[in-house]
């Protein structure tokens, strides 16, 4: 069984790769032109790897590869860099520049997020825009059930722009997809995006900490600060961090239940779910939105629960435990199908950390990498 990581970062897009067990590592890139990568997923039957990224600079697009060595790019929107090579001929002909048609120029200026369900290639944008694509990430099309969805004009920026940030599907329905989207919640459809139902109803409001911020839970509602969000699997339990707080909802999104309790802060940005138990799961705290985010009292802890959040414990060994003032973010932790699971997260110094026994233990094995936004994991036999 080989183990890849694929690591998105400010300067392009990483692999690291294991074959042994996940024992050592090595580390390729960078990758995709040193593009801005936010989120990098691959598809173990045919080894394909996605990277979607961008910005105002460099356009939004989606770079596809079959070998994670060569690399093709499909653009949604031109960036500053097209405006200006395309007025300055010397500077076009200098970096090789041709012009490109973006299906969607001038509406969106960034891909934060992809995933990969039945055959379809969906990616989420900033600003906030589902798109798929049916040829494996050369064409796209945007979904407009979602775009044309009524609440749309109420939907808020997060500190990092009206981002949609989190896809995740069902694996035995096709069509039926939940999304994260910073500030506006949990939307969910079963009709392939045809319609939508906006999500984020609490069950346990009395029972929620109360906090005066503009994105925490109230009336009803949990906080539409989204920061990321899974699905455990067989069924449609659903964990979300939040900017204020973990929940929990049975139901498909329709209800959350608030299960910070126990945990040392409200805020965090990952939280990942063991691929075969759903009452296990990790996140990773940090000490609060304006309070440098980093972890509580600058010791680092990977929090793990097996009781579907109903208690936590905190998981130091082979973690910096003093001095400690990294930043996790929201699309990079997540773990393996190997027993027992493999536990990944990155920083943004600029590290990678692994456990291989189901997050109780830790080891560093990338460093120096530029700020990581996200990791995934792709295993293939042989």
């Amino acid at each position: 069984m080989s183990t890849t990581l694929m690591i998105g970062t400010t300067k392009g897009a990483f692999l690291l790769r294991s074959g042994d067990g996940r024992q050592s590592w090595t580390v390729e890139g960078p990758l995709c032109d040193g593009w801005p990568i936010n989120h990098v997923i691959g598809d173990p039957e045919s080894g394909c790897i996605w990277a979607a990224g961008g910005g105002d600079w460099h356009g939004a697009g989606v770079w596809r590869s079959e070998d994670g060595a060569r690399w093709s790019l499909s653009k949604l929107s031109n960036g500053q860099f097209d405006e200006w090579a395309a007025n300055d001929p010397q500077m076009a002909e200098m970096f090789g520049w041709e012009p490109v048609e973006a299906a969607f120029d001038g509406e969106v200026t960034a891909v934060w997020s992809l995933h990969h369900a039945h055959g379809t290639l969906y990616a989420g944008t900033k600003p906030a825009t589902l798109f798929a694509s049916r040829d494996g990430g050369q064409g796209w099309e945007r979904v407009d059930g979602l775009s044309n969805h009524p609440s749309r004009d109420s939907w808020n920026p997060g500190a990092a722009g009206l981002v949609l940030h989190t896809i995740v599907s069902d694996p035995d329905r096709p069509g039926k997809l939940w999304l994260g989207i910073s500030a506006a919640g949990v939307f969910a459809t079963e009709d392939d995006g045809a319609t939508w139902e906006r999500r984020n109803r609490l069950s346990n409001e009395e029972g929620c900490a109360q906090h005066a911020h503009p994105a925490a839970p109230r009336d009803g509602e949990t906080g539409h600060c989204v920061h990321n969000l899974v699905r455990a699997a067989g069924r449609d339990l659903l964990y979300q961090q939040n900017h204020h707080g973990v929940y929990r909802s049975p139901d498909g999104g329709r209800n959350w239940h608030d299960i910070t309790e126990g945990l040392p802060s409200t805020f965090g940005f990952p939280i990942a779910v063991h691929p075969d138990d759903p009452e296990t799961l990790w996140v990773l705290p940090l000490n609060g939105d304006i309070a440098g985010r980093y972890p509580p009292d600058a010791s680092a802890a990977v929090w793990k629960s097996t009781d579907g959040g109903q208690s936590w414990a905190d998981k130091r060994d082979g973690l910096p435990g003093q001095n400690c003032y990294f930043t996790v973010l929201r699309q990079a932790m997540t773990v393996d199908k190997d027993s027992p699971a493999g536990v990944y997260f990155g920083t943004n110094t600029g590290s990678i950390f692994a456990s291989g026994d189901a997050g109780e233990s830790w080891r560093e094995i990338a460093r120096h990498l530029p700020t990581v936004l996200s990791v995934e994991v792709m295993q293939q036999a042989g």
